[in-house]
């Protein structure tokens, strides 16, 4: 059910540590699966997982009923996207690739209604509303959201304390692989210079008053992370979780290795 208010956001904004899942399978079944388990947040990947608008929509309804808020990753900052994945019923949305505070200004403008930004009004046949059962929904939508964005390069480090003072921004997500890409270290994360830029990222945002998260698969990290002051940290991924646990159980029968994984890539 989509309420009144956002518990994700006033929990970041009293500065509660949210610890989250990452949900990259892209399906219902296993989204309200990975529900059950007690997060307090779950991302839902538009970025990179294979979700369009009417997949979001499905796992939405799906973890409704449980404790664990949904945060939706847009594929990008398209204001024409932002509007549909907000009349869905995405209240925490997370915008990748965001460089500069002047890219935070315009994403934030597509998530307010006018005069205080350029979102399209159609929430009496939106979700969201409850199709229009909640009268009052447009008055209060732009105080609701709750959005993130994601700082994962070298130029965005630069700007940090820029974007960080953006009004309507609520939180600054380091994307670690981008990070490392963009530092030259492609596919090394845990490489200690880009351990080192993520750590002192997660310090100047916590300084800032805003809500710091990133993503993790290392228990020790994720409890670094927290001890630094990050407010909103992803603990693990779905599909890394399940494959890792599939391949363990394979490997002791006896199964599994470099031969059973297709030589020519995904078909």
């Amino acid at each position: 059910m989509i309420a009144a208010g956002n518990p994700f956001k006033a929990a970041l904004a009293r500065g509660e540590p949210q610890i989250g899942l990452w949900l990259s399978m892209a399906h219902p079944y296993s989204a309200e699966i990975c529900a059950t388990a007690g997060f307090d947040w779950l991302l839902i990947d538009g970025e990179h997982a294979p979700n369009d608008v009417r997949a979001s929509l499905a796992q939405l309804q799906a973890v409704a009923p449980y404790r664990g808020q949904p945060v939706l990753r847009s594929v990008n900052s398209d204001p024409a996207l932002i509007k549909q994945l907000l009349d869905i019923g995405a209240q925490n949305l997370l915008v990748p690739m965001v460089d500069t505070p002047e890219q935070a200004r315009a994403i934030v403008a597509a998530t307010r209604y006018p005069p205080q930004g350029v979102r399209g009004v159609g929430a009496a046949v939106a979700r969201v509303s409850r199709w229009g059962a909640r009268a009052d929904y447009v008055h209060r939508a732009n105080d609701e959201v709750c959005l993130l964005v994601q700082a994962e390069t070298v130029t965005a480090l630069a700007n940090l304390e820029a974007i960080c003072a953006v009004d309507g921004v609520d939180g600054v997500f380091i994307g670690p692989a981008d990070l490392a890409a963009s530092m030259g270290h492609l596919g090394q994360p845990q490489y200690p210079e880009v351990q080192a830029a993520i750590d002192d990222a997660i310090r100047r945002i916590h300084a800032s008053g805003k809500a710091a998260g990133t993503l993790t698969g290392d228990v020790a990290a994720a409890r670094r992370y927290l001890d630094l002051g990050a407010r909103f940290v992803a603990v693990g991924i779905d599909v890394t979780l399940m494959i890792s646990a599939v391949r363990q159980r394979a490997a002791e029968f006896g199964l599994g290795g470099p031969s059973s994984v297709p030589s020519g890539g995904p078909y």
